[in-house]
């Protein structure tokens, strides 16, 4: 049968392909994230943290529930993309996940911005990426952990 590292693969690779499934319609299609009418305008933010400024300036006023959708959200959302890459593909360094969260990213955006289903922000290209990489690093120590117990798992048993 497989071993538990084939096994492992398999399921990143399933759920990878469930997240961007996921990905695709919350960020382009979902109505409870505003996406249910076309905008007249062409709306695009090309001044890094211009927005996220603006979040946290008026925080009080747009209140902590937009703040944290807004800032969070954007790095949350991509989490699991740097996680389950690595998992999923043969590209497992921490460039290839940055490259590939900054590109998955800018696909988004530059479709919301065509489609006019929100607006291109570069802050959310940043954000975005910086989910990639912060998944790709718990990635990297979820592994250790995994290897780190097999180890200790081996050793107690007595097997090499």
């Amino acid at each position: 049968m497989y071993g538990r590292g084939k096994r492992l693969r398999i399921l990143g690779k399933i759920l990878f392909i469930l997240y961007i499934g996921f990905i695709v319609y919350f960020l382009l299609f979902s109505e409870w994230y505003g996406r249910t009418g076309v905008m007249q305008e062409y709306r695009y933010n090309l001044v890094l943290f211009k927005e996220i400024n603006r979040f946290w300036t008026y925080r009080e006023q747009l209140g902590w529930y937009a703040v944290f959708t807004n800032l969070f959200g954007n790095v949350l959302i991509f989490l699991p993309f740097g996680f389950f890459l690595p998992m999923a593909s043969k590209y497992r360094s921490f460039f290839a996940a940055v490259f590939y969260s900054f590109a998955l990213s800018l696909c988004v955006e530059t479709f919301q911005l065509l489609a006019k289903v929100g607006s291109f922000d570069v802050d959310d290209l940043l954000l975005n990426t910086l989910g990639g990489a912060l998944g790709y690093i718990v990635f990297v120590i979820c592994a250790a952990i995994r290897r780190r117990h097999g180890v200790n798992k081996t050793k107690r048993s007595g097997r090499r």
